[in-house]
This record gives structure tokens, sequence and C-alpha cells, in this order.
């Protein structure tokens, strides 16, 4: 299938990424506005956006300089398609050098808010008010200090050319796609929209309408299995498939042992009685927990447990004379399996159905949500009709309880995990805090410490709380829980779960901290 749903009669931009912190940020503001928005690499073929009808370009952030000598440089045709262009901090700064500008290392960095004076009758900045002043949010240390040839449109204290105008080719040295930006959605709408000649076409009922028809093509006569887990992406991408084929669709679910606590009875329950799904039930918790027994890196864990589902569904999709496998792969899931977006990413993690997934698995793939984020995919759960109970549900790893599994893999390990972590859900929800964040769980490894229960002296196992809010998944903060509510979860732990003597609060965020711990 594509790597994309089927773009016909929508408009579409992209922004290159040279790795700066915000680009996915761009992207999601550009969606939010109602423009389909993707991120590509910023050496992507000039060809392959010829080929794309790409409707405008924008160029991130770098948290490189123009004169570091390894620093990112995309191709310099791509200022001559007669295509739209808006360089964003970095961006402009690599566009002004382009055009044979003057970028200089300034002699005062601008971070955090600034203030802009801009002309009004651009159109880029009309409609944002007649003063021409603006509070921005800047987030640089070179300066474009002249660009011959360019409109200026706006300058700060410390930056003579915030902003400019090169026919239709605009930079800008502060970040409009940050909420710190005043009206930085309006100046992103005036790129899109009267600059780029876009309209409001991307929604989430136009993506289902999309992929629905997309794997209705792609799949003719065949039949399809889909690896269920229970979350919100292999379910979300079932009932998609089940609205394209119907009764061709096979889900199957495979309970490798690394399940949350009651998770099969209420998967099955679900996705048979109230989805009225096929649903194929595999117990294959012997042949996970024997494979992982000695493991104890996590990308080799992640590469087993990988193996092990792609074999079971070859077998699987073999009986059921299956031509595809659907998978319910996410945008974040792609971007961090590999060195995607600025092209110099290191690999974050491998997700078991992304970086793990065997060079040949003996059919065809199918991932109609892989340009959604996780926010996006709920929207989308909910036009389909999914149960708010598998929409409000916490996120869950492909490598189920093994990605909070620090270590080996052990019986131990999994059932203090197993029941730690229900017991983290159980009293958000009985304090209302369980919709409040976007994922919770427990987590263990191989340190122990030194407890009292009752009169004696033992050593036992460190529990890990780990609550984080999010948005999409890309960054994540660590929610500042009352202290109360983490007091009670500490107690029933060491109250409830065997072996446990110490229980801890984990508060980085991500970055530079991933979510799950491995």
């Amino acid at each position: 299938m594509p790597s994309e749903t089927d773009q016909r009669g929508r408009d579409k931009v992209v922004v290159l990424d040279f790795g700066g912190q915000y680009s996915h940020l761009i992207v999601r503001r550009c969606r939010d506005l109602g423009v389909y928005t993707e991120l590509v690499p910023f050496d992507v073929p000039v060809e392959e956006l010829k080929r794309d009808r790409i409707r405008g370009i924008i160029l991130s952030g770098s948290p490189f300089s123009i004169h570091e000598h390894d620093s990112p440089r995309c191709d310099t045709r791509i200022l001559e398609l007669d295509i739209p262009v808006l360089g964003i901090c970095y961006g402009a700064q690599l566009i002004a050098y382009l055009k044979g500008g003057v970028v200089e290392s300034g002699r005062k960095s601008e971070y955090g808010r600034a203030e802009l004076f801009f002309k009004p009758d651009s159109a880029l900045f009309q409609g944002l008010n007649d003063e021409g002043r603006l509070d921005v949010w800047m987030s640089h240390g070179d300066v474009i200090r002249r660009l011959d040839g360019a409109e200026i449109i706006g300058y700060t204290k410390n930056s003579p050319v915030a902003a400019f105008r090169i026919a239709d080719i605009y930079g800008v040295q502060f970040h409009p796609e940050v909420h710190h930006t005043d009206k930085g959605d309006r100046i992103l709408w005036n790129f899109l929209h009267h600059i780029c000649g876009c309209e409001r076409n991307w929604t989430i009922k136009s993506f289902v309408r999309a992929a629905i028809e997309e794997i209705k093509r792609h799949v003719g006569d065949g039949r399809v299995v889909c690896g269920l887990s229970g979350g919100i992406d292999s379910a979300t991408t079932a009932v998609l498939v089940n609205r394209a084929i119907g009764d061709r669709l096979t889900c199957i679910f495979v309970d490798n042992g690394l399940l949350r606590k009651g998770e099969k009875e209420e998967v099955l329950k679900t996705f048979r009685d109230e989805l009225k799904l096929n649903v194929e039930f595999v117990d294959a918790r012997e042949r996970f927990l024997n494979r992982l027994r000695g493991v104890k890196d996590p990308e080799t864990k992640r590469r087993v447990i990988g193996e092990l589902f792609i074999s079971i569904f070859e077998s699987e999709a073999q009986q059921l004379n299956a031509d595809f496998l659907a998978q319910g792969t996410i945008y974040p899931d792609r971007i961090e399996s590999a060195r995607a977006g600025s092209g110099r990413a290191s690999r974050i993690k491998s997700h078991h159905n992304v970086g793990a997934l065997p060079d040949k698995i003996g059919l065809k793939l199918i991932e109609p949500i892989r340009d959604l984020y996780k926010d996006e995919v709920r929207q989308v759960a909910k036009e389909l009709g999914i149960p708010d109970t598998i929409i409000t549900r916490h996120p869950f790893p492909g490598p189920g309880l093994a990605a909070r599994v620090i270590g080996e893999v052990t019986d131990e390990k999994l059932r203090i995990c197993r029941e730690a972590s229900h017991i983290v859900e159980d009293e958000l929800r009985r304090n209302g805090w369980y919709h409040k964040v976007w994922q919770a769980f427990a987590m263990v490894g191989d340190d122990l410490a030194t407890g009292v229960m009752g009169d004696a002296r033992m050593l036992g196992r460190i529990v890990t709380v780990r609550i984080v809010e999010s948005r999409e998944a890309m960054t994540a903060d660590f929610v500042k829980l009352p202290y109360d509510v983490l007091e009670k979860i500490s107690r029933r732990i060491t109250n409830e779960v065997k072996g446990v003597t110490w229980v801890t609060y984990a508060i980085s965020s991500k970055p530079p901290s991933t979510i799950e711990p491995c």
C-alpha cells in the first residue's frame, strides 16, 4: 500500500525536516488548519516533489548553524520549482545563504519572546493587525544580516532581516508554529491559503473516506489478516479494513504472555461481540516467553517479539489464504524506528511492527494510518464508531509488558509489572485522573532495595511509576500528580504486590527520555 492514502482532490504541503525540535509541530499546525502536510527528509529528491503535485514547501528549523561544514542542505533547485516556499528559522537562514545573503553569528542570540515589527500589507502578515507589531518566539544564534534583492517585511531589535520575501519565497526568523508566537496560526494560514492557494480539505471525514477507498482499490478481491492488540491503533486499522472489504478480513489476536491484566477477555468481548469482527485467538504465551529467556537487550527483545508475531501471522494467513497483512503502524512509530525525518536522526527504538519486520514476510503490507499522529487516530476511531473504552484507553506498546520489564523478562517481573500497572490505572480512575493523562504504567527491573515487612527486613523489587501527558507521543512531560494520589499508588503496590519494597516516580520528560523504558 502506498505510504499515504489517496491524495486525489486534496491539497498537499511538505515540511523539509532539518532536525529542528519543532518540525513535527509545523506538520500538526498545518493539518489542524485543514491542509494535509507531511514531514520529509531535507534531502528529498526534487523529482519526487514534482511528481507529488506539492502546493507548498516549508523548510524547518535545525540545531545546526549554516556555517558548519556538515550542516544539512536541501537541493538548491527546490527554490526554482515555482512552488511557494516558507523558511522557518534555520530554513530562512538557508534560503538567505543560498540566495547570496549574509548570515553571521549574532552579536546577541535571540531565545524566547521578541518584538517583531512587520509590514501589515505583506501577504504573509495580512489580517494580523494594523500596528505592524507582534510578539514572536525566537530560538536562534545566527542572524541574517543582509539579503540583497529581497523585500524585508519584518525585523526585530537584534535581527535586521527577521522576515523577508523573494517572489513566492518567504523566510521568517521566528517560529510561527509554537503557541508562544501571537497569531502564529494566522501566519501559517496566510502562507497556506493566500500564498500557496490551499483550501481546508484535510479533515478526519475525508481521511476515512479516502482510506477506505484506497484499501478497496489496493486489496481488490484479496483477503487480509490484521494483527489485533486491543489498542487504539490496531482497532482503528481493523475497522477501516473491515469497512472496506467486510468478512474478507480476519483479525488475529495473539496472547503472547505480555498482556495487561484482563486484556485477553476484554479484547475478545469488544471485538467479537461489540464490533462483530472475525477474530482468531492464538495462545502463544509459551512460545514467546521461551524465546525471551535470557534476553536482556531492549532492541533484541523487540526483534524477537516482532519476528514471532510475523511468523504467527504468516502461519495463520496461509491457513486463511490471505494475501495482505494490515498493521496499526502510526507516524511516530516510523519516525522512531528508522533514520527518518532529517535523515540524521538516530534510531530511538524499533517498534515490533516496523523496525523488527523481516525483509520478506510473505504478505503484502497495508498500513492505512501510517501517516497519522496518535490524537488523529483517536479522531478517526471516533468517526468509525469504535467504543470509548478503546478510544480513551491509554496506549500500550507493541512488545507489551516486555517494554516495561527492564532486563530479562521473567515470570516474577511480569507478575509485578502487570499487577502494579493495574493498580496505577485503577487509582487514577478512582481519583479522576485517568482521562487527564496520556499514559500511565509501572515498570520493573533487576534492582533490589531493602524493605521492612512486619518485623523482618527483606530485599525486594523496585517498581517505578511512569505517568505522562502528551498530545501526539513525539514529546511528553511527566504529570505533576498530587502527592496524596502518589501515596495511595505506592501504598497499594507495596501492600498488594508480593516482592516489592520500594516505589519510585519517573520525572523525566521526552526528550531526553522516551515514554517507555525499553
